[in-house]
């Protein structure tokens, strides 16, 4: 099986984020994309804006319709949450090879990751490359560049909008509902 993790806070999932899932799919064959909702991302001072049982729903909501989508609770919890241990407990279930979908900005910091030497030996990584961005070298690290995308969604634009009463186009319909309906941005 070839599988994708994709992590992130995912707050809320908007159209770029699926593009990405659908495009990584195509590109190298997957079977499978898991989302991967973080509990508490180290590497934020701040948590999320909306809770993770939210941001889960709504993960769920977008991924219907979507065979090879499936959204995982690996992260789910109060602890803080770190890739080397998102990667081991996939690596006791198994998959035959395992891919890690991120954002070029994200690579670009992995050197500060936790345990990042081992991460880059665990998994390859699909690194969604973005204009003004360079693809940094990372020794050991298995690296294929995914560069046809032009995605400008932003999370924290949004965020704003939806604080401002407003339904982005970015985001899919119904988790708009869902959005309005548990009164999360607001």
């Amino acid at each position: 099986m070839r599988l994708a993790l994709y992590g992130g806070t995912f707050d809320p999932v908007h159209a770029a984020h699926l593009a990405v899932a659908r495009s990584a799919l195509s590109f190298l064959d997957l079977d499978r994309v898991w989302f991967v909702p973080n509990g508490r991302p180290p590497h934020k001072q701040a948590g999320p804006h909306a809770d993770y049982e939210d941001r889960v729903q709504m993960l769920e909501i977008a991924c219907a319709g979507e065979p090879r989508f499936e959204v995982s609770r690996l992260e789910a919890g109060t602890e803080r949450s770190y890739t080397i241990e998102t990667l081991l407990k996939v690596r006791q279930q198994g998959p035959a090879r395992l891919f890690f979908l991120i954002g070029v900005d994200a690579f670009a910091e992995i050197h500060l990751w936790h345990r990042w030497r081992e991460v880059i030996l665990l998994t390859e990584f699909i690194v969604v490359t973005r204009a003004g961005y360079a693809v940094p070298e990372v020794p050991g690290a298995t690296v294929h560049l995914l560069d046809s995308l032009n995605l400008i969604s932003s999370s924290s634009a949004i965020r704003a909008a939806l604080g401002r009463g407003e339904r982005p186009e970015d985001v899919p319909g119904a988790v708009l509902d869902y959005i309005s309906e548990h009164r999360l941005y607001r």
